[in-house]
């Protein structure tokens, strides 16, 4: 590679850094032991300035102007050659550890924890499992889908009849029921249910449609009659969402 144009081999770029008398001899001749003046010595081709000093040289001097002309301003071009002290180098994060899985509801353990199905029928597996099947929807505090919340949210779209060309009937009206003894009166509402079912679904079986004409208790629901019918079944579960029913406060009783 031909030698840089910046320092000639053989001449010392740095005239005052070659011996500590050569600041002083600067500029000028000395005498020789005749009275004559003799020439300043020059450093030699092989001296203490040589090709394996100059090629570095030249290359951090290179880098120094090509930071200077990129950078925008001065005090970055001199941290392109600056070090970063390891105190200032920070460590790299640690991943977040994973979030635990949430522990499931008593009520769904319960749920999952009985099988009606017989396990050694070769086409169990291909049954679509309710977590795959409700998957876009929310869930309840008891971790089963809440339905009425995917309603309201529009994630979902009840129709009158396969075709979907009819509309629903739907019946905004509320029946108190009283005889609850010592808990809360019960809310029916009709319309949360009309949204989505047809009259003929609970009337006249197996509620006919007359006040007071049926005597409901928990015990028959847990048994899969009445409410139970769907209510622990795919609605939402009553033995452990009694608020959800017993919604009225007595008169004269705290809430």
């Amino acid at each position: 590679m031909a030698p840089s144009r910046l320092f000639p081999v053989g001449r010392n770029p740095f005239p005052h850094s070659g011996n500590p008398s050569s600041r002083r001899h600067a500029g000028r001749r000395t005498a020789s032991p005749s009275g004559r003046r003799a020439a300043a010595p020059r450093v030699p081709a092989g001296g203490p300035v040589s090709r394996r000093f100059l090629r570095p040289c030249q290359a951090a001097v290179a880098l120094t102007v090509m930071a200077a002309l990129l950078l925008p301003h001065a005090d970055e071009a001199r941290a392109f050659l600056r070090a970063t002290p390891k105190s200032a180098v920070a460590a790299p994060e640690a991943p977040p550890p994973a979030a635990a899985p949430a522990a499931a509801h008593e009520a769904r353990r319960a749920i999952d924890s009985s099988s009606y199905l017989d396990p050694a029928n070769p086409d169990v597996a291909r049954l679509q499992r309710i977590e795959e099947a409700t998957r876009h929807l929310p869930y309840d505090a008891n971790g089963f889908p809440d339905w009425m919340r995917a309603l309201r949210e529009g994630l979902i779209a009840p129709r009158s009849d396969l075709a979907g060309k009819g509309d629903m009937e739907v019946l905004d009206l509320d029946i108190i029921m009283k005889n609850t003894r010592e808990m809360p009166h019960v809310r029916f509402p009709h319309r949360s249910h009309t949204l989505w079912l047809a009259c003929a679904n609970c009337h006249p079986d197996p509620f006919p449609a007359r006040a007071g004409s049926t005597s409901i208790r928990m015990a028959d629901i847990f048994r899969g009659k009445y409410c139970g019918m769907c209510h622990d079944r795919v609605a939402f579960i009553t033995f452990f969402s009694c608020n959800r029913c017993h919604s009225v406060p007595q008169t004269g009783n705290r809430p």
